[in-house]
């Protein structure tokens, strides 16, 4: 069985989108990342949070945008905080080397 990532972050330029690449390479994982940004390269949409098992964002204001905008999907998926800046490029070594160390404390098959 796989567990169904999506990682969030405002403009889905750089750092959610490393996410997603980085762990998508788990077979036992099916990542997908958006935007919160309304011209986000993949903006959110309630289907992708309604699909999603473990939802994590890169800020604190995206878990209160996402649970302000999308409270009726968000009743039974868990919201993470990874804490991670906009100070990152995609597929940055640093951004890569935060992003395995956070996301893998929540997931116990990595």
């Amino acid at each position: 069985m796989t567990t169904k990532l999506l990682f969030i972050c405002s403009q889905n330029k750089w750092r959610s989108p490393t996410a997603e690449q980085i762990f998508s390479e788990n077979s036992t994982l099916e990542c997908l990342s958006a935007g919160l940004n309304h011209d986000a390269e993949n903006p959110l949409t309630q289907e992708l949070v309604s699909w999603a098992d473990i939802i994590f964002v890169m800020e604190r204001k995206h878990k209160e945008k996402l649970a302000a905008n999308y409270q009726a999907q968000l009743l039974n998926t868990r919201v993470i905080c990874l804490n991670i800046p906009d100070n990152y490029k995609f597929m940055q070594p640093e951004l890569i080397k935060l992003l395995k160390l956070k996301v893998s404390r929540f997931l116990p098959q990595l």
